[in-house]
């Protein structure tokens, strides 16, 4: 709970002290007091306070018309506080005090949408606007209302309530499935936790989790402060915060969420404008300046007015989405395999401002790969104050022509990304040079290397530049590789500094006493990346294989290599013919795997790992049902499926030796269909004759 003190401006020192003695006893009694309640009476005043609270977060947080001061509204969540610590019986996950979040870390679990999030089909004009309404009216017979609403540039969000009570919140992830992240947006207070008014029994609502400008500012101006990377924008810092492990942290971060889609069965009204105004008196805060309007006279009106007026707003938006208004209508145009046919996203125009370019710095990230990058004169721009672009790589500075002090124009892509579009060549001081792209590694020295069809220059010493090595880290101990909990971009940073890693074998040398004495980390932290580690052990061999970070070598051809050559000791005696023999392995792919097995730093940090256990061959006395029952077939799925993930059946496809495939052809042996496949997929199988099975199908073929 905070300090609470009383107001002593002009009062005596010595009488201040009296005030706040009296202020803290007054507090003591009355948590005496409070706790000194039986279960029954603590339940009432629990349930009390609960909705006490919640009536007080709305009126600040949505109506903003606060009813009472800070130190009451801390006051009645001190109280409610502890009760809940003395009677647990009582918890509620959507209890107020759960929106301060917790400092427990969890990972977090996969979860497949009910309705799929698809993404808007964009357009970028007032023509594109028009041809997209004529469609629907051509397509419905009918002419509707549409609904405009700003695009938020944040982050999206569903949420499922049940009873009124929030059950989960999911973030979009692929579109078919994506990370539960409820405990961290519990502790977003626009949030309800529990709706008010005639809602329906169980609904799912969408919405953009936002970082205002004015919190984007404050959180990177302390970050600056110290010495910590800031962040890039708003959504980056929303998207980023919303998926920590900390939901304490989340809870610092002060972000906002605005809602815009109502989904389930048997909502109370089919207009989508008057579902959220439903919404609005049930507690959702809304997608502001939502209208709705009857034809593109009207549409095009809103467009031009939120071109201009939109950077007055507190936070980011970059568009305009138009929505038929009518749930019955949207279900009759229904959806391509991308997008609803129902509904569009206009863009606006990026803004622009001019600036000067003090000097062009380069930075080389994790993969060696040199990025130069324009340091600016700071400008306003899109609601945030623009210091850097980037200059992508050595033709891009070649073609714009860029010299030293130009004067240039700077958008920003996609409302995001500053970039420099132009120069003003005719107030170009005569004297200025062009800049010249660098011919070795600003951190080591070593000469950059540009291979043959690629735009970018990299620094090809992967095993002493500190960038690259610092790259390999956290390559190696990311989610899709060994997986390490606990271990993260600034712990890896500070680990290096400190000496205690120089590559990925280090890291099975350090002690639960070397990381604990670290800063911001304790002994819970420490074990934590210690027994992160030692998990690795389990981790199969083409995962391990993919984490080395051989050039070219991702996923799928870490597991082709791996089944095809089972061991690490085989693959150090491949060669070139043998690696192109295996399906999909090019002469470029092959040739850098040869590389990097010539090196001798190499085959000996492989010969460290092996002594830590880390699995360098398959074993397939582990691979529980496997077959060669599909082998030389080829798959492509679409839609939900009842027995599997996507995933999971694409990993039961290549168990038994078949392939998985992204797109259909005429050489694709089967299209499996679940539940909302992609009409277009359907189309081009049927089309092409390519056999449809169903999941139930696909089972007779494995069995």
């Amino acid at each position: 709970m905070k300090k609470i003190c009383t107001n002593t401006s002009a009062v005596h020192p010595d009488s201040e002290n009296k005030v706040e003695i009296r202020s803290f006893f007054i507090l003591l009694m009355h948590y005496k007091e409070i706790l000194s309640m039986v279960p029954e009476e603590a339940k009432k005043r629990i349930n009390k306070l609960r909705q006490e609270i919640e009536l007080h977060n709305h009126n600040y947080y949505k109506l903003n018309q606060p009813t009472i001061t800070d130190f009451e509204f801390d006051l009645l969540l001190g109280d409610l506080i502890a009760l809940e610590n003395k009677f647990p019986q009582f918890f509620d996950p959507n209890s107020p005090t759960q929106r301060v979040g917790s400092d427990i870390s969890r990972e977090f679990q996969q979860v497949t949408h009910q309705y799929p999030m698809l993404s808007l089909s964009n357009s970028y004009s007032e023509t594109e606007v028009t041809e997209f309404i004529q469609r629907v009216e051509k397509f419905s017979g009918e002419r509707p209302d549409y609904v405009c609403e700003l695009k938020l540039d944040g982050t999206s969000i569903s949420l499922t309530y049940r009873d009124g009570e929030l059950q989960r919140a999911v973030t979009r992830g692929d579109g078919e499935k994506g990370d539960d992240v409820t405990a961290n947006v519990r502790t977003i207070r626009s949030i309800p936790l529990k709706l008010q008014g005639n809602y329906p029994p169980e609904f799912e609502i969408r919405g953009e989790i936002v970082m205002p400008f004015s919190v984007f500012e404050a959180i990177n101006l302390e970050r600056g402060e110290q010495d910590e990377p800031l962040f890039a924008n708003p959504r980056n810092a929303a998207s980023g915060t919303l998926k920590l492990q900390n939901s304490a942290v989340v809870a610092s971060r002060k972000l906002d969420a605005y809602f815009y889609y109502i989904l389930g069965e048997n909502l109370p009204a089919d207009g989508h404008y008057e579902l959220l105004q439903q919404a609005a008196s049930w507690g959702f805060q809304l997608s502001p300046h939502t209208q709705k309007c009857s034809d593109i006279k009207e549409i095009l009106h809103y467009l031009a007015v939120w071109e201009k007026k939109r950077t007055e707003l507190p936070f980011a938006t970059d568009g305009v989405v138009i929505k038929v208004n009518s749930k019955s209508i949207q279900d009759e145009l229904g959806f391509t395999a991308k997008s609803p046919r129902w509904a569009i996203a206009f863009k606006f125009k990026a803004e622009r401002v001019s600036t000067r370019l003090t000097n062009v710095t380069f930075q080389v990230g994790r993969t060696g790969v040199v990025t130069p990058v324009a340091n600016l004169e700071p400008v306003q721009l899109g609601g945030t104050v623009v210091k850097r672009a980037s200059l992508h790589n050595a033709d891009f500075i070649q073609n714009l022509d860029l010299h030293t002090n130009d004067l240039v124009y700077v958008e920003k892509g996609g409302e995001i990304i500053p970039k420099i579009v132009g120069i003003e060549v005719a107030q170009r001081d005569p004297s200025s040079l062009p800049v010249q792209f660098i011919k070795n590694c600003p951190e080591c020295g070593t000469g950059l290397i540009r291979e043959e069809g690629e735009a970018a220059w990299y620094c090809p010493n992967e095993d002493e530049c500190p960038p690259l090595i610092k790259g390999k880290i956290e390559h190696f101990i990311s989610r899709k590789a060994m997986n390490v909990d606990g271990l993260g971009s600034e712990t890896i940073d500070l680990l290096f500094q400190q000496g205690f890693v120089r590559n990925v074998a280090d890291l099975y040398d350090l002690k639960r006493e070397q990381l604990a004495s670290m800063e911001r980390m304790g002994e819970k932290s420490a074990d934590r990346i210690i027994d992160g580690l030692k998990k690795t052990t389990e981790i199969p061999f083409e995962r391990v294989l993919f984490a080395l970070g051989i050039r070219y070598v991702g996923e799928t051809v870490a597991k082709k290599l791996a089944k095809e050559i089972q061991s690490v000791d085989r693959l150090q005696q491949a060669d070139l013919t043998t690696l192109t023999s295996i399906d999909e392995i090019g002469i470029k792919i092959a040739e850098s795997i040869l590389s990097w097995f010539s090196k001798s730093q190499h085959l000996e940090l492989i010969e460290r790992l092996k002594g830590h256990h880390l699995k360098f061959e398959v074993d397939n006395t582990k691979i529980e049902g496997s077959s060669e029952k599909l082998k030389g077939l080829s798959f492509v799925i679409s839609g939900t499926f009842k027995n599997y993930s996507r995933d999971g059946l694409k990993a039961d496809i290549e168990l038994h030796g078949g392939k998985n495939v992204s797109s259909i052809s005429a050489k694709t042996s089967y299209l499996i269909a679940g539940e909302n496949i992609g009409p277009s997929k359907l189309e081009k199988a049927t089309h092409l004759k390519i056999p449809i099975i169903t999941e139930e199908n696909y089972r007779q073929l494995t069995d």
